[in-house]
C-alpha cells in the first residue's frame, strides 16, 4: 500500500480529519477510540494494521487537540 501526505491548512482541519478517520475505526470496531488505545497501549489487542493505523491516527488526535488547547489557552 503506498503512503500519501495531506497537508492540511490548519490544525483545526487536520484535527477534522482525524476525527473523522477515528470515527470509522470505532464504527467498525464497536468501540471508542479511547478504550481502543487503552486496551491497545496494554498489550490486550493484536497488532493487526488496522490498529496500529488505529493507535496513529489517535496520538495524532491527541496531540492536535493538545496543540489547539495551548493555543486557546495563549490567546485567552
Amino acid at each position: 500500500m503506498r503512503k500519501q501526505t495531506i497537508q492540511y491548512t490548519s490544525s483545526l482541519d487536520a484535527l477534522l480529519a482525524v476525527a473523522k478517520r477515528l470515527s470509522v475505526y470505532e464504527n467498525q470496531q464497536k468501540m471508542d477510540s479511547e478504550d481502543f488505545f487503552y486496551q491497545y497501549t496494554q498489550g490486550v489487542l493484536s497488532d493487526d494494521v488496522i490498529f496500529i493505523e488505529w493507535a496513529n491516527d489517535y496520538r495524532h488526535y491527541l496531540a492536535l487537540r493538545q496543540e489547539i488547547e495551548q493555543r486557546l489557552n495563549y490567546a485567552a
